[in-house]
């Protein structure tokens, strides 16, 4: 880490903080990173991290309803949101300069003085079950979550993020506040600025709030034991569409794992680009899918990598066989010299591309404290990626590609999951 770039405070509490001062920007981007998500849910409370995101946006006593919340940021040019993820519940807002108290005052108000009303919770109960209704009619969002479960059957990563009509309907308030207590600790929150902003102005903000909060409390998140995989895994369901959407998954290396490099570097040759290989194969010269990709999930303990496409549905078997011929290809035959410089060039351009807003400053700087405990700054990831060897890549390719750890899931026109299955060998 240098100076110039970042700059952290540990407040005796263990809040941390972590700023980034940027010179040439006119804003500031305040983001409050949790390190809570589903991951840290039982069966029975799946979805419970998600629910309790969106009831901090339903009110305080100094601001009553969420219209307050969102009028009071949208009054000065900025703007506010949420997310939750398997492991990170993020909170931002992205204000002009001058407005960076305002912005913290409005977060602080949310996280630590919410109401939790009970005909509120009752709305958003309609709101989420009727989000999770809506997943379950977007065929690539079903695709998704089966083949999530398939890689993962029985543990919470594998389960999705807003959980079920069941879970969420089973919710009580009192069940949330012993969440938001046992996870919303010190200990798991680092506060990341990034803007025109001052690192001991943010500080002293965050003492007279977040470093109030009592510490020791909290609750370690368990790991997860990757199991490793003896035969292919298929599944299908079947829907009257037109389309096929097909997942192939594979378990991969978690980010803790130094291959990271290696691993990202072979999804874009994969499929992360428009001059990768599924994408020229598939697309450009079959012409089998308009739609066609890779992408990559990693936490600290396990990862997976997913191919993704949408065809017609007649063409789905044929679309199989192609993907696992270039998975076939990417194990047996050299990467080319070409291939690899032209992945890497990609990705440490967009890398450094990526961190030109306040936005993207205060997201990296707070997710590599919050997880990894270290704040590098883009050129040290660039030598990471620099470290990487044409053998390294093979070799990973070898070893996270092999036909008995790979699953496929399918949503589409079909009764019978026979012909997927002997594609796979299953």
């Amino acid at each position: 880490m240098t100076e110039s770039f970042s700059r952290k405070t540990t407040l005796p509490n263990g809040t941390r903080i972590v700023t980034s001062r940027l010179e040439q920007v006119r804003s500031a981007t305040l983001l409050l990173s949790y390190h809570v998500g589903s991951r840290d849910e039982s069966a029975a409370d799946s979805g419970i991290a998600h629910f309790i995101e969106h009831m901090l946006f339903k009110g305080t006593e100094r601001r009553p309803h969420s219209r307050n919340i969102s009028e009071e940021i949208e009054d000065t040019g900025g703007s506010i949101d949420a997310g939750t993820g398997r492991e990170t519940t993020t909170y931002s807002v992205r204000v002009p300069q001058h407005a960076t108290r305002i912005g913290f005052d409005v977060l602080a108000d949310m996280m630590l003085h919410s109401h939790f009303r009970p005909e509120d919770m009752e709305r958003e109960r309609e709101v989420i079950t009727e989000e999770i209704r809506g997943i379950n009619d977007i065929p690539d969002e079903v695709v998704s979550e089966l083949s999530d479960l398939l890689v993962w059957p029985d543990s919470p990563v594998g389960r999705p993020i807003a959980g079920n009509e069941e879970t969420v309907g089973s919710f009580t308030r009192e069940g949330l506040k012993r969440y938001l207590d046992a996870y919303y600790t010190p200990e798991r929150l680092v506060i990341s600025a990034a803007g025109m902003i001052d690192h001991d102005e943010i500080v002293a903000l965050v003492a007279e709030t977040f470093g109030r909060v009592p510490g020791g409390r909290n609750v370690p998140t368990p790991f997860v034991t990757a199991i490793p995989q003896t035969t292919p895994r298929v599944a299908v369901v079947g829907k009257e569409i037109e389309q096929a959407n097909i997942a192939l998954a594979v378990q991969a290396i978690p980010y803790l794992d130094e291959r990271k490099y290696a691993q990202y570097l072979l999804h874009i040759i994969l499929g992360g680009t428009m001059s990768s290989r599924l994408f020229l194969r598939i697309r450009e010269d079959l012409g089998l899918a308009y739609n066609v990709g890779t992408y990559l999930q990693t936490l600290p303990d396990v990862g997976w990598a997913t191919i993704y496409a949408a065809v017609e549905a007649d063409r789905a078997e044929e679309t199989t066989a192609a993907i696992l011929h270039e998975l076939e290809r990417l194990r047996s035959e050299p990467i080319t010299s070409v291939e690899f410089e032209r992945a890497r060039r990609y990705v440490t351009g967009s890398l450094l591309m990526g961190l030109e807003g306040s936005g993207a400053v205060a997201s990296w700087i707070g997710a590599r404290e919050l997880l990894l405990g270290d704040i590098l700054t883009p050129e040290e990831v660039v030598a990471g990626y620099a470290r990487v060897t044409l053998d390294d890549l093979h070799d990973l390719a070898s070893e996270l590609f092999r036909p008995e750890r790979l699953t496929l899931a399918v949503v589409g026109p079909y009764e019978d999951d026979g012909p997927f299955r002997a594609l796979l060998g299953a």
